[in-house]
């Protein structure tokens, strides 16, 4: 499998392990923290389902060597094994969400991904 990599021990680091592992161009990385069949809300309008098609999607992303900066995680709501991480983007996209489960070795990954809401257009 993959090489040891660092796991997210709290919910809240997935967002810093998912800005450094991007920003080093390690789309595998980024992959890692999902579960296998996760849903991943982009591009935006469709869906990428699987750490398999996420990965491959983030090779396509990582390939123009975009950087991402940290952004401040707003606190975090925990219900059991679950768990709604969140935070305001610096590119003023609305808000990012994404929903974290715990897992048997007490690390997080990634279920549910939301990385951008934009406020609707009123008609």
């Amino acid at each position: 499998m993959e090489e040891t990599q660092e796991k997210a021990m709290r919910p809240e680091d997935i967002t810093r392990l998912f800005v450094e592992r991007s920003n080093a161009g390690d789309a595998a990385g980024v992959a890692a923290l999902y579960e296998e069949d996760a849903v991943l809300a982009y591009p935006p309008g469709s869906v990428t389902v699987g750490r398999e098609a996420i990965r491959r999607l983030w090779e396509k992303v990582l390939a123009g060597r975009p950087t991402f900066e940290p952004e401040t995680p707003l606190p975090t709501l925990v219900c059991g094994d679950l768990a709604l991480t969140s935070t305001p983007p610096r590119d003023g996209a609305g808000a990012r969400a994404q929903v974290v489960r715990r897992q048997p070795d007490g690390s997080w990954l990634r279920v549910i991904d939301q990385p951008e809401f934009v406020t609707p257009s009123g008609g």
